[in-house]
């Protein structure tokens, strides 16, 4: 009986490592994809992805989190080709999965944070002057927050320098300004190790791409 407790329970033990092996196969996979997305419907399918992903995986706080992350990356491209009216429905999306990852990671998880700010960016920019006392305060509650809770971040660097560079001169923004952050976002990309090879580790190639402009861009 012994040996076959035994033997049952080394089996669990493979199956159990196993399943996790699979399981961080196929996000590696699914978060490779991330930085090759170029459309909306990329981001939309990708997060489909990760959401059955999360649906399969329901403890894991991960497939959630990519699942938001590449709804919020579906709406910035749609902002810059200037289809704001449906950023609503994107965001909340987001928010959605937001909720299950943050379920799962505790309420001290500065990348849920800082998504959570972005996903508020993405509703005050469908209306910013009406929406910046609302959404852009909230917004900028989120960065607070996930700024105390991981100074050291790479991609709160990098957000905040988006933030500056984009923002007209006469209310606070400044291009030049806004490189500088982005050489700061960079030094802390070059500093960062993630604590697993699955979690956040995006953002680099964005900063490296400010700082790549023409000076007379900048």
């Amino acid at each position: 009986m012994k040996k076959y407790l035994l033997s049952f329970a080394l089996g669990l033990m493979s199956l159990t490592a196993f399943a996790q092996t699979d399981y961080e196969k196929i996000m590696s996979e699914k978060i490779t994809k991330i930085e090759s997305c170029k459309t909306p419907e990329d981001f939309q399918t990708l997060s489909n992805d990760f959401q059955r992903i999360g649906s399969k995986e329901s403890s894991q706080w991960l497939p959630p989190y990519y699942a938001a992350l590449s709804q919020i990356q579906k709406g910035r491209i749609m902002m810059r080709n200037g289809n704001m009216q449906d950023l609503d429905g994107v965001a909340a999306q987001a928010e959605k999965y937001l909720g299950t990852a943050q379920s799962l990671a505790g309420a001290d998880n500065a990348e849920i944070h800082l998504l959570k700010k972005m996903a508020y960016s993405l509703r005050m920019m469908v209306n910013p002057q009406q929406r910046f006392m609302t959404d852009g305060a909230r917004a900028s509650e989120e960065l607070t927050r996930a700024e105390k809770l991981e100074p050291a971040n790479p991609r709160i660097a990098l957000i905040k320098a988006e933030d500056i560079y984009f923002t007209p001169e006469q209310y606070g923004g400044s291009k030049s300004k806004g490189i500088e952050m982005f050489k700061d976002a960079l030094a802390k990309f070059n500093a960062y190790k993630p604590k697993t090879a699955l979690d956040p580790n995006w953002g680099r190639g964005e900063a490296e791409y400010f700082l790549s402009l023409p000076v007379e861009n900048k």
